[in-house]
């Protein structure tokens, strides 16, 4: 978010202040909808790190999450279709999240033409 913000110019800043916007309109009104183009792609990255990490603490660390899958693998012995349905929960999950935060970032670039 710091990095957005900075990469907005300083000349958009003096302007805003030209125009008599105080510290809150400068910061909603021109500041953030520019900072946002470079904000989203990474947000984007974090949001589906977040969600593979959070995989991998569940392979780890935490049986409880998946315990469901857990029982079933050891009462019928199917490891591989439970495993198959855990990842394709995250897989939902990964490409959900990718396509939303697509289209938050195609919607904010057609609201600046």
């Amino acid at each position: 978010m710091r990095g957005g913000i900075q990469s907005v110019s300083r000349g958009q800043d003096e302007a805003a202040a030209a125009l008599g916007l105080n510290p809150k309109q400068k910061m909603n009104l021109v500041i953030l909808p520019q900072a946002m183009r470079v904000i989203i792609p990474p947000l984007t990255n974090q949001y589906l790190n977040l969600t593979k990490n959070s995989s991998l603490a569940v392979a780890v660390g935490y049986p409880d999450v998946v315990s469901i899958a857990n029982t079933t693998i050891n009462q019928s012995g199917r490891a591989v279709e439970c495993i198959a349905i855990i990842m394709l929960v995250y897989l939902t999950t990964s490409l959900s999240t990718s396509a939303f935060m697509n289209w938050y970032n195609q919607r904010g670039r057609i609201q600046e033409r």
